[in-house]
């Protein structure tokens, strides 16, 4: 099973809907099999996809072409035994969701990620926490 990490940037250029983006991705996951975890704080974008090694490599390809992002960078792409993050789809913080309470969810849902994984996650969290 693949597991691929990555982080990019809001484009300037186009107008980005969390919600709509979470819409999209939630289908195309789920038909292609892919699970993981999505963060962001509107202007980056940190997810890790798992799946088979084809339709994460399709699923990134696909975001990777997405007039959305721009500065795509991937931080870790590897084989694992077991999808470290279940059944995930996409985790995101809505408009109701409290800061505290989100950051909290998000650090239970890292718990069984890798020590990298968990590490870059919680690096972004606590970037945000400190703006």
């Amino acid at each position: 099973m693949r597991q691929l990490l990555y982080i990019s940037s809001k484009s300037p250029k186009e107008a980005v809907s969390v919600g709509g983006i979470l819409i999209q991705s939630r289908r195309n996951n789920e038909a292609a099999g892919v699970t993981g975890l999505l963060y962001t704080d509107g202007y980056r974008f940190l997810q890790v996809l798992e799946g088979k090694r084809g339709a994460v490599t399709e699923t990134f390809d696909r975001i990777k072409a997405d007039a959305r992002h721009q500065a795509v960078v991937v931080l870790s792409d590897r084989e694992v035994g077991e999808r470290e993050f279940g059944a995930w789809s996409m985790a995101h913080r809505g408009p109701a969701d409290e800061a505290d309470s989100f950051d909290a969810r998000i650090t239970r849902m890292l718990a069984g990620a890798s020590a990298s994984v968990r590490g870059t996650f919680l690096g972004l969290v606590a970037a945000r926490r400190a703006a």
